[in-house]
C-alpha cells in the first residue's frame, strides 16, 4: 500500500523549496504527496521578493479537510511564517499524536530572506515541538530556537541536540552543513542513542531547497514504517543523490535546486 504524506508549508514557485520541493521529494520516495499552504512567496535562486500569508484560519480548514477523509501517514511541517500560524497548524494536527510529524523549522531562506516572524519562534519552540517526532534543523536553527551560539564542534552538535530533545521532540536531526572542513556530518540525537553520518561536503551552488527536501523524503520513509536510523540514512541518500546530480538541471543563476528525481533517472 502506497503511503499518503502531508505537508504543511509555503509555495516557492521556482520549484526548488517550500510545498514544490516537498511534493517532488515525497513522490520520488515512494509515497502519495498532500499540500496544505501557510504562505504564498515571490521568489527565484536569487532570493524572496515578497511573502503573502494564507489565514490561519484557511491553513486550518486545508489541515482538518485532509484529515476527514485521507489517512494521513506522516506530515511534515515546514515554513509556518508567523505565530498565528504556528498555533493553527499546532491544534490541526495535535489530535493525530500516531501519525509521525517531520518539523523543518524553516527560518531563513537560503538567499538570506526570513521566513519566520521572531514572536514565531516562541510559538514554534512552545507549540510544535512538543508534537514533533523529528525535528530537523540546521545548526543556525537549533541555536535560534535555543537561544545560544551556534555550534561549531561535534560535541556543542550533540549537547544541543539534547537540549532540543528535552522540549519535546523524540528525535533531532542535528545538520552539520554549516562547520567548517571538509566533512558535513550530520547526528540523529535521541534521548538514548547518537547515531553519526558521515559525508563529504559536495562543492556546488545547487543547494536550494535542501533542508525542505530532506525532511519531505524522511517524511516519506517514515510513513512506510522505516526505523528512525534507516529512514534518515534513505533520506540522505537521496538528496546526496539529487545534489550530485543538480548539474544536468539548468534552472536560474543563483542558487539552484537539486535534482529531485535523479533517483528515478538514468543517464
Amino acid at each position: 500500500m502506497i503511503p499518503n504524506v502531508l505537508s504543511i508549508a509555503g509555495s516557492d514557485p521556482s520549484g526548488g523549496a517550500g510545498i514544490q520541493a516537498d511534493i517532488k521529494a515525497i513522490s520520488a520516495n515512494g509515497a502519495f504527496a498532500m499540500a496544505a499552504l501557510t504562505a504564498l512567496t515571490a521568489q527565484n535562486t536569487q532570493g524572496v521578493s515578497g511573502i503573502h500569508l494564507v489565514p490561519p484560519a484557511f491553513v486550518t480548514d486545508q489541515i482538518t479537510t485532509i484529515f476527514r477523509d485521507i489517512r494521513v501517514d506522516a506530515v511534515k511541517i515546514g515554513m509556518i511564517a508567523t505565530a498565528d500560524i504556528a498555533a493553527a497548524v499546532a491544534l490541526s494536527v495535535q489530535d493525530h499524536s500516531a501519525v509521525p510529524i517531520v518539523l523543518d523549522p524553516v527560518m531563513i531562506a537560503k538567499g538570506g530572506a526570513a521566513l519566520l516572524q521572531p514572536d514565531a519562534v516562541v510559538a514554534l519552540r512552545d507549540h510544535l515541538l512538543p508534537l514533533a517526532t523529528f525535528l530537523t534543523p540546521n545548526l543556525p536553527e537549533a541555536a535560534h530556537l535555543l537561544g545560544v551560539q551556534t555550534a561549531t564542534t561535534r560535541d556543542e552538535m550533540v549537547a544541543q541536540g539534547l537540549a532540543l530533545c528535552a522540549l519535546g521532540p523524540r528525535a533531532v536531526l542535528m545538520k552539520g552543513g554549516h562547520l567548517d572542513g571538509p566533512d558535513s556530518p550530520d547526528c540523529l540525537v535521541t534521548p538514548q542513542h547518537l547515531t553519526w553520518f558521515e559525508a563529504k561536503r559536495i562543492q556546488t551552488a545547487n543547494t536550494h531547497g535542501t533542508g525542505c527536501t530532506l525532511s519531505s523524503a524522511l517524511a516519506a520513509h517514515l510513513a512506510k514504517g522505516l526505523s528512525p536510523q534507516h529512514a534518515t540514512a534513505a533520506a540522505k541518500a537521496y538528496v546526496a543523490t539529487a545534489i550530485e546530480q543538480a548539474g544536468a538541471l539548468s534552472v536560474g543563476s543563483g542558487h539552484g535546486p537539486t535534482h529531485h528525481f535523479a533517483n528515478l533517472i538514468s543517464y
